[in-house]
């Protein structure tokens, strides 16, 4: 629903600049912007130019909030990360087995982990030479 509201509105825009380009295609104006003066200009051109410019003034006048706006929010997510961390940890917490039986287990199972063989030298080994 939304795309297509959104596709009409484009429509509409395109179908309105079209219509007032044809309408107005043939008046000229003068332009006077203070510092210069420009006679004879297309009035769709000073009316698209208008556009276009205020749509870049207000790009650079919204870059400014945007980036505080995610300044606030990054400043923010990261407390929440140190106050999750902090929160999720159990201070009450105790070992069920005690250190000597770890380390036996460690111990214990340890030496089968070195001594376990590598299948490509073993393979390399039953190899005759050639």
């Amino acid at each position: 629903m939304n795309r297509l509201a959104g596709g009409a509105g484009i429509v509409a825009v395109v179908v309105l600049s079209l219509g007032f380009a044809s309408l107005n295609g043939n008046q000229r104006v003068t332009l006077r912007l203070g510092f210069a003066t420009f006679y004879g200009v297309p009035l769709t051109v000073v009316a698209f130019g208008a556009l276009l410019l205020g749509m870049v003034i207000m790009l650079v006048a919204g870059i400014r909030s945007d980036l505080k706006v995610r300044r606030i929010l990054r400043a923010r997510l990261a407390e929440e990360g140190r106050e999750d961390q902090g929160r999720f940890v159990d201070q009450s917490q105790q070992d069920l087995f005690d250190a000597g039986a770890a380390a036996a287990d460690r111990a214990l199972f340890q030496p089968e982990l070195e001594e376990s063989p590598d299948p490509q030298r073993a393979l390399r080994e039953e190899e005759p030479p050639t």
